[in-house]
């Protein structure tokens, strides 16, 4: 009889330690699965950081008003900043996490609010990213309109003193002077610069000075 009944306990081993295999298993993939979920997430978000780095390099080769920029780059620091402490915060749960093993999981409501909470971080991270960006656009605009401006007036002294040179000297509508020739005309007799660094030309003196510039334009009297 001893026999008869240690034969279904060798045949049930197998099998219980093949359930057991099967658990382990499905427990090592949960975890394998988590983990690159989690990966995923600090990868999307450090992709985010590298682009509000990278629009922080943008900004600082703006060359807008020294209090503007300055207020510009502490916003971003700021930005940094909370990024840097969410970051921080997380691996400090992480490596909580990793010296208890044994601890109980958290609640799905304690998880849910740190997922709500780090969310509403990003939110707010993303909306002042947003007004930077606005506020940037605003200033290159009135940074362009007001290069526009000190153009035309540049323009505008070149004209006057090409005039007076003529009538001065005599010559006609087509004369073209040098940029040398009309110096003295011109305010501590320094010839006008573009602010954006693009070339003027004098042009004949029936015609207006014109700039390489498109919109960086006199009209024609």
């Amino acid at each position: 009889m001893e026999p008869a009944r240690s034969k279904p306990m060798k045949t049930a081993l197998p099998w219980c330690v093949a359930l057991a295999l099967l658990a382990g298993l499905f427990a090592l993939q949960t975890r394998t699965r988590s983990k690159e979920s989690e990966l995923a997430r600090l990868r999307q978000e450090n992709e985010q950081v590298t682009a509000l780095r990278a629009e922080n390099e943008v900004l600082k080769k703006i060359p807008v008003q020294e209090e503007e920029l300055a207020r510009l780059r502490k916003e971003n620091e700021e930005l940094h900043r909370l990024r840097n402490e969410v970051h921080q915060l997380r691996a400090e749960k992480q490596q909580t996490a990793a010296s208890k093993p044994a601890a109980q999981p958290p609640t799905a409501p304690a998880r849910a609010d740190a997922a709500a909470q780090q969310q509403q971080q990003l939110q707010q991270l993303l909306a002042e990213n947003e007004r930077l960006r606005a506020e940037n656009q605003l200033a290159q605009a009135t940074r362009v309109e007001n290069q526009v401006n000190v153009c035309i007036n540049n323009l505008r002294q070149i004209d006057s003193a090409k005039q007076q040179w003529a009538l001065e000297n005599k010559k006609g509508v087509d004369a073209i002077p040098t940029a040398q020739e009309i110096l003295p005309y011109l305010k501590d007799q320094i010839f006008p610069v573009c602010p954006s660094g693009r070339a003027y030309a004098i042009n004949a003196v029936g015609l207006v000075p014109t700039c390489s510039i498109p919109g960086h334009a006199l009209a024609q009297p």
